[in-house]
């Protein structure tokens, strides 16, 4: 039988960040406009981090029946260690869908927010396709378009706009806040590389190569940094996200400079995170303030 810890480690803990960190900066933004809604802010942020679940219990279920988990170095996968049955695993998967699904109608009807309806439907659909169905586009190194995408744009525009509604504040914002999410995911690939390329699972990692990934890595981590300066004419105080930048300096050091690999990765891992909330945290202060 499955534990709660088996559990929650299968719903990877370590990616919760790029669920969390929209939602704080599309709020963030509503706030420094005057639009601050409580309830759709929880409501939006309920949706993002059953969504993040739900899609790593959707890639635990479709890779570990296809076989691309064997042998993988990263943290535990349910079905490929054989903690919990497919069955299971599909089902969580399933219920953090469903459950997305009736809160983000709720917040859609409450705000009426209409057009949010068909990016909820697309963002589900997103979430299996990744690497379920017979045409993963995970497989085929749309993985990071598809984070910066849901992680970055959807996310962030989605919780500004059921508060304070359209502003293009919030475009700007989304763009540092998706190319972290997109570090994220960009350095689980380059631990996995050796074995997703074998196993027939065409990350952009396995596309670009070594080389081109840490570089790619390196500049998901540092160009959010750039992305605050011209902000900071208008919003003075969102240059609070600078006093993260020094987090992204070991991360980057050892990834282009020590050139680790494999299972140290797991600890740049956890280093991405940090950075991403701690980023998060200080830009959605900076930007309420303004």
């Amino acid at each position: 039988m499955t534990t709660p810890a088996q559990w929650v480690a299968g719903a990877r803990p370590r990616t919760l960040p790029a669920a969390v960190v929209p939602v704080a900066a599309g709020t963030g933004v509503a706030i420094g406009a005057g639009h601050f809604v409580w309830w759709a802010a929880l409501a939006a942020l309920f949706v993002a981090l059953v969504l993040q679940v739900g899609v790593n219990y959707a890639n635990d279920y479709s890779d570990g029946i296809k076989g691309t988990d064997d042998g993988r170095v990263g943290p535990m996968r349910l079905v490929g260690s054989k903690a919990a049955t497919p069955k299971a695993v599909l089902t969580a998967a399933l219920g953090c869908f469903a459950a997305a699904a009736v809160v983000g109608l709720a917040l859609v009807v409450a705000t009426s927010a209409w057009w949010m309806l068909a990016f909820g439907a697309l963002s589900i659909l997103a979430a299996w396709f990744y690497t379920g169905g017979s045409r993963p586009y995970g497989y085929r190194a749309l993985g990071e378009l598809s984070v910066f995408f849901f992680f970055g744009l959807v996310a962030v525009i989605g919780t500004a706009y059921v508060q304070a509604g359209w502003t293009w504040t919030a475009v700007w914002v989304s763009v540092p806040v998706g190319l972290l999410a997109v570090a994220l995911l960009v350095v689980n690939n380059l631990r996995d590389l050796r074995t997703d390329g074998p196993a027939g699972k065409r990350t952009l990692a396995v596309v670009l190569g070594d080389r081109r990934t840490r570089f790619l890595y390196a500049a998901c981590l540092l160009v959010p940094f750039a992305c605050l300066v011209p902000l900071a004419f208008s919003h003075p105080f969102a240059a609070l996200g600078l006093l993260a930048l020094p987090l992204a300096i070991r991360p980057v050091r050892e990834v282009i400079g020590a050139r680790i690999e494999g299972r140290a990765l797991i600890q740049t891992l956890q280093q991405t995170g940090r950075l991403q909330i701690i980023f998060g945290v200080l830009f959605a202060v900076g930007l309420a303030l303004a």
